[in-house]
């Protein structure tokens, strides 16, 4: 496992090559829906990601956000974005990265997400720890909502206003005034890392897909967080909504976010 993990670190610091020089450079932007975008350096960079996955995980089923087509569960899967935060990226704002996550009988077992913009290396094997860097991870010990920086994000169903939009909505009404504050970053993978970092305290989202959360889990859990779906039970990729957290105003959290 320890040699298999700096193998996908290694592929991630390569594909990251691409993403940023396409950073710096402009880019072709198409449509896969009203707002949802994407560019040729994200299927660029997924390409070469499969590419070199397949060499060394060949017994695994590869979900990359731009190739993948069918049902989400696997028993031994690698879930890939390989740029999570595209508008972030298309706008030259920094806060993207290539998200790499490893499960096998519906565990997480190694992960790694990496902002090649601004050379953060997150990377976790389940029952190891999590590190960024070369340090190791632990979530914040803040245990009063009222004093808790939150991180969330808005689904692309928002234009619709549909329920996803009123979730969004009320969620932000019910809890803005027993926080501190909320951000809103633009990639789960590094909202769920910086939870991991302690920089946040915890982290609620609708609508996200495996790929977007698939590393990001196994960092929080190793350096000591928690999720769950908004109902307090297990997370599942086939679930609407993820909760996380530092595991210390996980409930009190949940008692603000509307049940869907």
């Amino acid at each position: 496992m320890d040699n298999k993990i700096e193998i996908l670190k290694q592929i991630a610091k390569d594909a990251g090559k691409i993403v940023k020089e396409g950073y710096h450079t402009s880019k072709e932007i198409t449509h896969k829906g009203v707002v949802d975008l994407v560019t040729e350096y994200d299927v660029k960079t997924e390409n070469f990601i499969l590419k070199e996955l397949k060499k060394y995980f060949p017994d695994y089923t590869l979900v990359g956000e731009e190739s993948h087509k069918g049902n989400y569960h696997y028993n031994k899967a690698i879930y890939i974005d390989p740029i999570d935060g595209t508008t972030n990226f298309i706008h030259g704002i920094p806060y993207l990265a290539i998200s790499l996550g490893v499960w096998e009988g519906g565990n997480p077992v190694m992960a790694v997400v990496y902002n090649p913009v601004l050379e953060e290396m997150f990377w976790a094997v389940k029952g190891k720890g999590s590190y960024c860097n070369g340090s190791k991870l632990a979530v914040s010990k803040q245990d009063k909502l009222q004093q808790s920086l939150i991180a969330t994000g808005f689904p692309y169903a928002k234009v619709n206003q549909g329920i996803e939009y009123h979730w969004v909505i009320n969620c932000i009404t019910n809890l803005l005034p027993h926080i501190r504050d909320i951000r809103r970053l633009g990639a789960a993978s590094v909202d769920l890392c910086y939870l991991a970092k302690g920089k946040f305290d915890a982290f609620y989202e609708i609508d996200l897909k495996p790929w977007d959360v698939a590393g990001g889990i196994l960092i929080l859990l190793e350096a000591g967080g928690k999720v769950s779906n908004v109902h307090g039970k297990t997370f599942d990729f086939d679930d609407k909504s993820i909760i996380a957290s530092n595991g210390k105003v996980h409930k009190q959290l949940l008692g603000y976010l509307e049940l869907i």
